[in-house]
């Protein structure tokens, strides 16, 4: 067992827990999930190297415990020559090649028994890695994510989200203690995905991901950790009875707000009153009744429950328009091609009028982004801009749109902006206040950037949007607010996501690469396509079904129906209880 106990830390600038408490048991797969910027990254830094920060509390952890790790921000190492197989059973075969080598010296060896003790405690640490069966682990692995076809390719010829799947079974198959995951979904096709749920299910050891992810979210794990506002709350059990507990929570202290309020505004009256006879009346009562009546009412206000993981601030996103185009054709491509060591892209042809919004799907390292950047640059022959169009584009790779060495407020006046007190306003919408806006853009997380990119995207007010994987590090309550944004833009927007949700709720059709070009797909035949492959038959179904009775419980709320609210709920339980 892990556990940590009010645990205190804080940078110059921000403080990011306070007096935080959790364990981490045998078998538990847990989810670690918080807005962008809580500081998820920074407690897994504190976990993995405690004597690095200074920080209060106490951190109880066997001084054996191995820990593995999996890098939100992983690099393919393009010199290595070595293949899947060999990277994935490193540190089998570095063993193993030391137990051959010992045996070899012993043929020739007039003094034995210092290799035999050598010999012995190499073999001890093989088997204590299960080496026997090594390779046979491998392939259950590669066969589990369907990578099979993986195994002697040179690592430095996968893609991205092939590279970062190999790295979580490299992991999974040392066997640590601990393994923690920091985001390792980001940026996988929904393939790759759906093989990464499957190597988390079927992994025996304690578990500490961070993700935003909806579907893995709702499909691997038995714990949640939510840290939210310098706090941290436990919850046993999946991601949508946490959601399911949330929401009765808020129907509770919504109704004890509502009495409280009332109660509040009684005694104001009363208060009033007092004042105003305490104006033509002088006794000593008078006043001591005043002041007693004004400590009651300071005890309410006290007392007033303060709920940090119910009601948490989404970011307010909205694309706005400065020139709305008539219903034209915005967006040409004619026979588009790309190539890099190898043809990605042919005889690509489509076209986006101006209130399309589109997703373009294919298989990690396809070329999506390749195309999305060159309708961005539009200085490539088979592409054609309307001459009224305005574009801004959103980069999964931030560092094209936002420049590290800026501070935020000097990001924004680079962008445009006039004044720091502008710039000030602007971003308190995203959830930018205080002394953050000094700090330099290379201090944020992936999501505190993404939402950069998206303040700036939303400055812009262009009529045509390139967002290439704008999900991409987002907490889930920011990716909801993106949604609502996307659904309520009047323009045009080509968008690259692995993200099912996001693509499901916001877009009217994709652009589905196959065999190396493009075809355009309905979006009732992309969601059987999905689902077939991906989710439980009527998966689909419950979800629509809990959505509705998520939105009429909300309206319940908005209404202070506290009645109908609590009837709906009983009956999301029971949606919740078949999915």
């Amino acid at each position: 067992m892990i556990k940590i106990d009010n645990l205190s830390f804080a940078f110059p600038q921000k403080e990011l827990y306070k007096n935080i408490s959790f364990t981490l048991e045998e078998a538990q797969h847990c989810a670690f999930i918080g807005t962008s910027g809580s500081g998820k990254s920074t407690l897994i830094d504190i976990l993995m190297d405690p004597e690095r920060y200074l920080f209060e509390g106490i951190l109880e952890m066997d001084p054996t415990c191995t820990i593995g790790y999996v890098s939100q921000f992983s690099q393919l190492d393009n010199t290595k020559e070595t293949t899947v197989f060999e990277y994935i059973g490193e540190e089998f075969i570095k063993i193993q090649n030391e137990i051959n080598a010992i045996l070899t010296e012993m043929e020739t060896s007039s003094d034995i028994e210092p290799l035999l003790e050598k010999y012995q405690l190499a073999l001890d640490a093989f088997d204590a890695m299960d080496g026997n069966d090594f390779e046979s682990n491998i392939n259950k692995q590669l066969n589990l994510a369907n990578l099979m076809k993986l195994k002697d390719l040179r690592v430095s010829d996968l893609s991205g989200g092939e590279f970062k799947l190999i790295q979580v079974m490299k992991e999974m198959l040392n066997s640590p203690d601990l393994l923690i995951m920091d985001e390792p979904d980001v940026f996988l096709d929904f393939e790759n995905l759906n093989a990464l749920k499957n190597l988390i299910n079927s992994h025996k050891g304690i578990l500490l991901v961070v993700t935003h992810n909806r579907y893995l979210l709702n499909h691997c794990f038995n714990k949640i950790v939510h840290l939210e506002n310098m706090e941290i709350q436990e919850f046993d059990g999946r991601y949508i009875e946490y959601n399911f507990s949330l929401l009765q929570t808020k129907i509770e202290l919504q109704e004890i707000a509502v009495a409280e309020k009332e109660e509040i505004e009684r005694y104001n009256d009363i208060i009033d009153n007092l004042r105003a006879i305490a104006t033509y009346n002088s006794e000593a009562s008078r006043g001591r009744a005043l002041k007693a009546r004004v400590k009651f009412q300071e005890r309410l206000e006290s007392r007033r429950i303060k709920a940090p993981f119910v009601d948490i601030k989404q970011p307010v996103i909205s694309f706005g328009i400065d020139n709305e185009i008539e219903d034209n054709i915005v967006i040409n491509v004619n026979d588009y091609s790309v190539s890099f060591d190898e043809l990605l892209l042919e005889n690509v042809s489509f076209e986006i009028k101006s209130t399309d919004k589109v997703a373009i799907i294919g298989a990690n390292g396809t070329g999506k982004t390749t195309l999305l950047r060159d309708i961005f640059i539009n200085n490539h022959n088979a592409i054609e801009i309307n001459a009224d169009v305005k574009v801004a584009y959103l980069s999964q790779l931030q560092g094209e749109v936002l420049k590290d060495s800026n501070t935020i407020l000097e990001e924004f006046i680079d962008a445009g902006f006039k004044t720091y007190d502008e710039i000030r306003s602007y971003i308190a919408n995203y959830g930018f206040e205080g002394e953050i806006l000094n700090q330099k853009i290379e201090s944020l997380s992936g999501g505190e950037k993404n939402i950069l990119q998206l303040a700036k995207v939303s400055a812009s007010n262009a009529n045509v949007l390139l967002l290439d994987e704008p999900t991409s590090h987002l907490d889930t309550y920011t990716q909801i607010a993106l949604e609502k944004a996307i659904e309520d833009y009047k323009g045009a927007i080509l968008m690259i996501s692995h993200d099912f949700y996001s693509v499901v709720n916001g877009m009217d059709y994709v652009l589905i690469i196959e065999d190396k070009t493009i075809r355009k797909m309905k979006m009732k035949k992309f969601k059987q396509m999905i689902y077939a492959s991906h989710f439980d038959k009527d998966y689909l179904e419950a979800e629509q079904n809990k959505k509705a009775v998520e939105m009429k419980i909300e309206l319940a709320l908005k209404d202070t129906n506290f009645e109908l609210a609590k009837v709906l709920v009983e009956e999301l339980e029971e949606l919740i209880k078949l999915m």
